[in-house]
């Protein structure tokens, strides 16, 4: 059965009681919808030099078959897959075709932007590691919009819906 690590990030604003990605993945594991043989980091740093070295090293001692990084962005109002990171000039691209990833996903939409902040830097630094150390474990990053009783479902659902397609994947 293949190993995923799903991490999250810790709150980064002083107005944000959580962080939409922890309360997304931790609502799944508390209600046991989360597959077997999902392994949970929780409350990633919000910090350039912390988060990938705590994420690369979970990584390192897992080796899972695949690392889902998820973070949230509070100006999107759909759950989005990133294609890749940057840092500087240098892309990294998830080498997972992302339309069959979403093939049974709903509202989940395709992303080219991870941003500018520690969520695509993160992303750039394991999709870099697994490149040069670890080319057999493929890695995606997930930005989840704040939760609401309104979107909370399907976001859900297509989180899901992700995971059962990337246990296919493998």
């Amino acid at each position: 059965m293949p190993r995923i690590l799903i991490t999250t990030f810790q709150t980064w604003l002083e107005h944000q009681s959580s962080n939409s990605s922890d309360d997304l993945v931790l609502d799944l594991n508390d209600t046991q919808q989360l597959p077997q043989n999902c392994h949970i980091l929780r409350q990633v740093p919000v910090d350039f030099h912390q988060a990938p070295v705590v994420v690369i090293k979970q990584i390192v001692e897992l080796q899972p078959d695949w690392v889902v990084c998820c973070g949230m962005a509070e100006s999107r109002s759909r759950l989005s897959i990133e294609s890749n990171g940057r840092w500087q000039s240098d892309l990294q691209f998830a080498t997972i075709d992302l339309d069959n990833l979403l093939y049974h996903a709903t509202e989940t939409v395709i992303s080219h932007d991870a941003g500018g902040f520690v969520c695509n830097y993160l992303y750039y630094q394991v999709l870099r590691y697994l490149h040069q150390h670890r080319p057999q474990t493929s890695a995606i990053f997930v930005h989840v919009p704040v939760l609401n009783d309104d979107n909370r479902a399907v976001i859900a659902q297509d989180f899901l819906a992700i995971l059962k397609s990337l246990k296919a994947a493998v």
